[in-house]
């Protein structure tokens, strides 16, 4: 589902960002992307739904080299790829249901399967109750739970997670990574990036740890 085949990453100035990664993870994998601050993990990330491109090596996503898409493949590409980031990225000027329903707008699906669909995922991370505040209204957890219904809202192929628990409690963590394992169960290839060493002990997965650009893959614990 995704191939790493000798990526190296660079910005023309400063320390390349990522040398020579090369994995392979099948469909319906999960795996944690770890490492200190620094070490690469959102540009890995950027790079398997082509918001960035490789400086080197090849990058393949559901069998497509992501570094030759022009702009509709690579449109195309993020619509089989849910991506829940570091800083959430809510719109303020909406409420819970209307940021959820905005992603499946834009991809053109009818208003009913919008609402329904939208519903579904809001059930799932249990905010029904709150689909009609706005995300200034919200916790912390609250706010990353809309995040995880917006990026799944669409069914994708390959959910992608950026420091998800980072600003939560060890509680929320853990239903954070909860529902994370429930998205994974019905077949989606998830990749979560943490330095959550206590939330990795919890469910023990794959582990791709960079470090200096580097990819160190360990087996499932």
């Amino acid at each position: 589902m995704i191939r790493f085949t000798g990526v190296g990453k660079d910005y023309g100035r400063g320390p390349t960002v990522l040398q020579d990664v090369t994995f392979h993870m099948a469909r319906g994998e999960f795996a944690y992307l770890t490492g200190p601050s620094g070490a690469g993990k959102s540009t890995l990330l950027r790079l398997i739904f082509a918001r960035e491109r490789p400086s080197r090596g090849r990058v393949e996503v559901a069998g497509q080299d992501v570094g030759t898409l022009g702009f509709a493949a690579t449109q195309n590409l993020r619509r089989r790829i849910g991506v829940v980031f570091q800083d959430f990225r809510l719109i303020r000027s909406r409420d819970v249901f209307e940021n959820v329903v905005f992603v499946l707008r834009v991809l053109g699906l009818p208003p009913r399967e919008q609402k329904e669909r939208a519903l579904v995922v809001l059930r799932m991370v249990g905010l029904t109750h709150r689909m009609r505040a706005r995300p200034e209204e919200l916790s912390g957890g609250e706010q990353q739970r809309v995040a995880i219904a917006r990026a799944v809202a669409a069914d994708p192929e390959v959910l992608l997670a950026d420091e998800p628990t980072g600003n939560l409690d060890p509680a929320l963590a853990r239903e954070t990574l909860d529902l994370f394992r429930r998205i994974h169960s019905r077949g989606t290839t998830v990749l979560v990036a943490t330095h959550d060493a206590e939330l990795i002990r919890t469910a023990p997965r794959r582990i791709l740890h960079l470090e200096g650009g580097r990819l160190r893959d360990e087996p499932v614990a």
